[in-house]
């Protein structure tokens, strides 16, 4: 049986690993809505998560992202996924040991009260004190799948991993990230995607 200085040193052999998880539909369900307002302000779809992530928009219509900023909602209603909750906590320890690196990626962009957010997940006994949260939504992309692309990018870029692993209920997120596969081909990518059960299977490019 490997001794764990052994398991350590192979680890760093490889490189540091990064591993991402989505929020919504991911970790949590989650209930709140997108808004496709018209040039007259006149609501004209309602959309949640996973609608919103292939959704195609109008040019001359806006979002309102009112509810997606909302902490006090996502607090409140927001229901744990369990294994992938388990999942979380069982990599994040791991990964703090190693020296990797665990991060969430949401297709949100900031919430309206970060400590109402960030102790959602206190709840659950989830460390995220050593859990960065990118908000993909404060980016400018066309789309969440174009946004989380800039963002993984910017990750791969540091030359830092050497393996990343995405679990995510949009198969639009996980295809933006192996198709960053050319672009590093000394990284090892996985992308899982989460079913509504919280089972996840790898996908592959």
């Amino acid at each position: 049986m490997k001794s764990f200085v052994q398991y350590l040193n192979e680890v760093s052999k490889e490189g540091k690993g990064l591993t991402v998880f989505d929020i919504d539909e991911t970790l949590f369900r989650t209930f709140a809505m997108i808004k496709v307002v018209d040039k007259q302000n006149k609501i004209i779809a309602s959309l949640d998560n996973q609608e919103f992530n292939t959704y195609k928009k109008d040019p001359d219509h806006h979002y309102d992202f009112g509810e997606f900023k909302n902490a006090d909602k996502f607090a409140n209603t927001s229901i744990p996924i369990k294994p992938m909750i388990a999942k979380l906590k069982a990599i994040l320890k791991n990964a703090t040991n190693v020296g990797s690196k665990v991060i969430l990626m949401t297709a949100r962009a900031d919430f309206d009260d970060k400590d109402t957010f960030l102790n959602k997940f206190r709840q659950y006994n989830i460390n995220i004190n050593n859990i960065y949260v990118e908000r993909a939504g404060n980016l400018s992309g066309q789309n969440p799948a174009a946004n989380k692309k800039l963002l993984f990018n910017k990750y791969l870029s540091t030359n830092e991993y050497k393996r990343i692993r995405l679990y995510d209920d949009s198969l639009a997120n996980i295809k933006a990230l192996l198709s960053l596969q050319k672009k590093f081909p000394d990284v090892s990518f996985e992308g899982h995607l989460v079913d509504k059960a919280g089972k996840s299977k790898q996908i592959r490019s």
